[in-house]
């Protein structure tokens, strides 16, 4: 591998899938992708620190990132999804296994959207929880004063996620660089391969924004595998150490890279 990862270097962004557990109904299930496949990848990269995002497949049964994050066990956190109505001993509950966000997800086989958003933030924020937000990155400037009512720190998924990549001057991109400037905004630069019409291995249409976020506010990005990439299992997978390689050139600086992969996600997740 050419990039060299700092210690305390983590993965944002991943997600565990138990086929013995039934899905959603309605949901997409990638396959059997458990906690100890992860494991040697993550060991295979250098990585040390980890959060498990509840995966659309359960909705709200986050009994397997749990589980997940117990087998990873130290420098593992997890963001979970609750819905209306969760009671303070279930937050309690989630809160000791490592839960420290809530997943808001508007796009197709989210489970909770915008419109709950506020009241679920009113309820988790006490608990010590972020929210974790993924859109598509042009309705930013639709939500934007909603997201910056938020009560505490968010964190925006994959560089934005404008599923027809916008060019840095875009009035959405403009919006996603408010966030940021809020002072309580993360942006995950991470699976480029999900949205990026000019393709690998550099997706140049995605990388052009993580450079202008990189370059815009290097102390509030961080970097994500999005193992075991559910969208693009076929033909097959991007590699781990390629997207992780991607830092060389979004990030060329070594000490901007280490704030991406160990010093911003410390500061966040309270490692």
């Amino acid at each position: 591998m050419k990039i060299r990862v700092p210690a305390g270097a983590t993965d944002t962004h991943m997600h565990v899938y138990d086929a013995a557990v039934p899905r959603a109904a309605g949901t997409f299930m990638p396959g059997h992708f458990p906690a100890s496949d992860y494991r040697a990848m993550q060991k295979r990269l250098g990585l040390e620190r980890v959060i498990v995002v509840q995966p659309n497949a359960y909705a709200d049964d986050n009994s397997v990132t749990l589980d997940a994050i117990k087998k990873i066990g130290k420098g593992a956190k997890g963001v979970a999804v609750v819905k209306p109505g969760v009671t303070d001993a279930e937050l309690e509950r989630l809160t000791r296994g490592g839960i420290c966000g809530l997943r808001i997800m508007t796009l197709h086989g989210g489970t909770l959207g915008f419109d709950l958003m506020d009241s679920l933030m009113a309820r988790v924020h006490p608990f010590g929880w972020h929210a974790n937000l993924q859109l598509d990155g042009r309705e930013l400037p639709k939500f934007e004063a909603q997201i910056k009512r938020l009560p505490a720190r968010f964190v925006i998924d994959h560089t934005g996620k404008f599923l027809e990549p916008v060019p840095p001057e875009h009035e959405s991109f403009k919006s996603l660089l408010r966030l940021v400037d809020t002072g309580r905004c993360w942006v995950k630069l991470s699976a480029p391969y999900e949205t990026s019409k000019t393709g690998g291995p550099k997706y140049e249409d995605v990388g052009r924004l993580a450079k202008a976020l990189v370059k815009h506010a290097p102390e509030r990005m961080l970097w994500a595998s999005n193992w075991p990439h559910p969208s693009a299992r076929e033909p097959r997978p991007p590699e781990d150490a390629d997207l992780l390689e991607l830092l060389l050139d979004w990030a060329p600086d070594a000490a901007v890279r280490r704030k991406i992969l160990a010093d911003n996600p410390a500061e966040l997740y309270g490692f």
